[in-house]
């Protein structure tokens, strides 16, 4: 693959991965692009290895995937209080607030079921592919799907709240 079938290849995709990547970072816009750049770097370093052009797609969203994987193990769970007095609000802080529920929900899933999800539903991804991506079997990305669901289903449904009128 030339420099330019490579970059041609990225701008096709590159929205749906970034879409994909903020989604499995729980809206954290800033840390979906550093890996969506990372991963970008990474398959062009290893192109040599892509069995086939038309497996593009899926073997970055793969790169991508474990990227995120390898970020969130080497992250830190807690900013000192010294970090966290210096860091600058986001510019659109409003509109993230807009999904807070739903990133609180997909952050408490496990990192497959969470990928799962969001490759099936967000961007339409096959079974196949998803297992491709995430290399496990299409029965353990069928349970994936369906424990996600219920998961979500659980954490995003709020009970009724009590009617006051009703005593």
């Amino acid at each position: 693959m030339t420099r330019e079938q490579f970059i041609s290849q990225v701008e096709s995709i590159r929205s749906a991965f970034r879409r994909f990547l903020a989604a499995l970072c729980c809206g954290r816009t800033e840390l979906a692009d550093d890996i969506a750049q990372e991963s970008f770097v990474k398959a062009y370093l290893s192109i040599d290895t892509l069995s086939s052009p038309d497996k593009f797609e899926s073997w970055v969203f793969r790169i991508g995937y474990n990227t995120f994987l390898s970020h969130k193990r080497s992250e830190r769970p807690y900013a000192t209080y010294s970090e966290a007095i210096n860091t600058p609000a986001a510019d659109r802080a409003d509109a993230a607030f807009q999904y807070e529920d739903l990133y609180a929900a997909l952050n408490s899933l496990s990192d497959r079921e969470r990928t799962a999800l969001l490759l099936f539903y967000l961007e339409d991804y096959s079974i196949k592919d998803i297992s491709e991506i995430i290399e496990a079997s299409d029965d353990a990305v069928k349970q994936l799907l369906s424990r996600g669901r219920r998961h979500l289903r659980s954490l995003l449904v709020s009970p009724t709240p009590p009617n006051p009128l009703s005593h």
